[in-house]
């Protein structure tokens, strides 16, 4: 980068910096289909997790590792960042955001913090008003994915405070509240550690990504494969998906399930494959995308960190039918990952105005944008 320029606010250090062209990273080894087509969209965007896209353009993006929230700006219209801006530092693990009614909201493990009319004070950003701060502190999966639903209610999920292990609520579930705090509620149990949901756009059902455990048997031929991580479903509250008492829907947990059966939870709509880490899914509602992509969602797979041969690094297209449900998947892009060597991670997947879709890596701290041309 160039051009840093910073100024003091209390204890916090606003930056801004003048976007350089991209790095040279290796695009060339990702494949897509036919028409599809991978570029820097910004760089050296430090541990790039959540995004969130605000009505007047600007990207939001939070940086677990780095406890800080940036905005990246593309002034010349031409689909590359060239200014980002930190906007908050010193955060804890500050991985979700979302973008609502003018203002942001970001996840810090046990707060939520929301920037007033942000868009129009990047450069001097508003002390954030703390929405609520009484969420379990635990930084084990206490990171956070968090987004507004249809019903206007912010939903938030806490993971299990550790790989496997039976704990009361809030843990493992997706937690719901109104916009203020207030009105808090369980809306789904039996989830280990989600990172992403989203809303199918028709049918205005819940999907949410789950991360399955590891290191479930001392057998190295039973821990690669088992257990799956999951595609859930959820149109109502109260749904629960089995954790930490069966795993992917019909293996018991060998310290919690002895005395539990598969049928008293909801089985998992799609087995995304064994410790791919499926993060932020986007279901797709641009029109640059050929039509088959319509009402279809996409899913970060951050990738394996457990598993003798590697897997996942990639984005996962899962198809729906015409009623809304899961019906099949298949990898939609990848090379991140060659020769047991991942120079890139996805993780998390927001679209553009113009139909094109970004997909943020805390790996190679950049983020992508997708676009589709008829070949």
């Amino acid at each position: 980068m160039r051009g840093f320029l910073s100024v003091s606010l209390g204890v916090l250090l606003i930056a801004a910096a003048l976007i350089d062209p991209p790095p040279d990273l290796p695009l060339d080894k990702i494949v897509l289909p036919d028409g599809f087509k991978i570029e820097v969209y910004a760089d050296s965007v430090p541990d790039a997790r959540q995004m969130a896209l605000s009505p007047g353009g600007v990207l939001f993006v939070g940086s677990r590792r780095a406890g800080q929230v940036h905005a990246l700006l593309d002034h010349d219209g031409d689909n590359v960042a060239d200014e980002m801006i930190r906007i908050a530092d010193s955060l804890t693990m500050p991985s979700g955001l979302a973008f609502h009614n003018g203002a942001l909201w970001v996840a810090a493990v046990n707060q939520i913090l929301r920037y007033d009319d942000i868009e129009a004070r990047l450069h001097d950003p508003p002390e954030p008003v703390v929405v609520v701060d009484d969420l379990p502190s635990d930084r084990h999966h206490g990171w956070k994915f968090i987004a507004f639903g249809p019903d206007g209610m912010l939903y938030v999920p806490v993971g299990a405070p550790c790989n496997v292990c039976e704990r009361p609520d809030p843990y493992a579930t997706v937690v719901r509240m109104n916009p203020d705090g207030s009105g808090r509620e369980v809306y789904a149990r039996g989830i280990r550690n989600s990172v992403g949901f989203d809303w199918h756009p028709v049918t205005g059902d819940l999907w949410i990504t789950d991360n399955g455990s590891d290191n479930i048997s001392d057998d190295p031929a039973i821990t690669d494969n088992l257990p799956a991580c999951e595609l859930n479903h959820a149109p109502e509250p109260g749904m629960h998906f089995g954790y930490p008492y069966y795993h992917q829907g019909d293996t018991p947990d060998p310290e919690f399930g002895e005395s539990r059966t598969a049928d008293e939870f909801v089985a998992p709509a799609i087995l995304l494959g064994p410790h791919v880490a499926p993060l932020g899914i986007e279901f797709y509602t641009g029109e640059m995308f050929p039509d088959s992509y319509t009402h279809q969602a996409f899913i970060a797979e951050h990738g394996s960190w457990n598993r003798r041969e590697k897997i996942g690094y990639r984005v996962k297209l899962v198809h729906f039918d015409e009623a809304g449900l899961a019906v099949s998947q298949e990898v939609f892009a990848r090379g991140w990952l060659e020769n047991e060597e991942a120079w890139g991670r996805p993780v998390d997947l927001e679209m553009l105005p113009d139909g094109s879709m970004l997909v943020s890596d805390d790996f190679a701290n950049a983020i992508y944008r997708i676009t589709y041309e008829a070949p």
